[in-house]
């Protein structure tokens, strides 16, 4: 059943005569009777005269959140347990343009610190902000201590969704000079992603502009233009039906990076950049 709206609720003011029926606790015949004779006066047995200028108390409007009615979908890259299940992750799956590994394990800092906790760890403090606005949100997978899921299945999970938008989560595993940040786009394929190809420029390009203001990182020094790199061997990508882009939030094998990441601090500034990245783009 759907409640009563809380602007009804305040007409009835919990008084049932107000609204067809009875006022509890007065005698039937008595009540029945101020309803056949009709309003004598501005005050009710129900609600004492008010003197002359008092105000009634304001109703409270009910909060609206900004993403309210919005359904996102975060893909933690890779997992936690992909190393030990190498025959499950490395089997081959058909991305359309080629056929690609079902997962990898993903790379590391060079003090060992995984990229599938840096996503885990990024990924779940972004839904918990977009909640609080209130998005609807679904990751793809629900620890950092499984395998998997393939890369099709991850694509499939923002298509059943119906995904407003969709993130998946990375963090580069390139030479130690390389720096910095990049967001990938899907290009067409003559595929199911085509149609959304423009959606997803324009989701890329909000969270490219709200991760470089949130968190200072420079733009990739070795990959894309700008920050923007466009690629069409990404099943996540390809198959998706749904607005979706990547992030690659930096280089792990970069020093420098690599100790910002490993902050807890700084992992919570670029999952609330790419929150507001999403809400930009949601709300615009």
């Amino acid at each position: 059943m759907r409640a009563l709206p809380a602007s009804l609720l305040a007409a009835c003011g919990l008084v049932a005569s107000a609204c067809g029926g009875t006022v509890p606790g007065a005698p039937v015949a008595d009540q029945m009777a101020r309803r056949d004779a009709g309003p004598t006066s501005s005050a009710t047995a129900a609600e004492p005269a008010r003197s002359a200028g008092s105000a009634r108390p304001a109703e409270k409007a009910p909060s609206v959140r900004p993403l309210d009615g919005r359904v996102v979908v975060i893909d933690p890259g890779h997992n936690g347990g992909n190393a030990r299940a190498p025959k499950e992750i490395n089997r081959k799956v058909n991305v359309l343009t080629q056929w690609k590994a079902c997962d990898t394990t993903g790379t590391s800092t060079n003090s060992g610190y995984s990229e599938a906790a840096f996503n885990w760890d990024v990924s779940t403090r972004m839904a918990k902000i977009l909640r609080s606005r209130g998005a609807t949100v679904k990751l793809t997978r629900s620890s950092n201590t499984g395998v998997g899921p393939c890369i099709t299945e991850r694509a499939a999970i923002g298509n059943r969704s119906e995904a407003d938008a969709a993130i998946s989560v990375h963090a580069d595993g390139s030479s130690p000079g390389n720096r910095g940040f990049h967001v990938i786009m899907p290009k067409k394929i003559g595929g199911p992603v085509d149609p959304v190809v423009g959606a997803s420029a324009r989701l890329g390009k909000a969270v490219r502009d709200a991760f470089r203001e949130g968190t200072g990182l420079p733009y990739s020094t070795y990959i894309g233009k700008k920050g923007l790199d466009y690629r069409g061997d990404l099943g996540g990508l390809n198959l998706s039906t749904v607005p979706k882009v990547f992030i690659e939030a930096g280089n792990m094998r970069n020093a420098g990076e690599a100790a910002k990441f490993r902050d807890p601090a700084f992992r919570q500034k670029i999952a609330l950049a790419l929150a507001n990245g999403l809400q930009h783009y949601l709300k615009s």
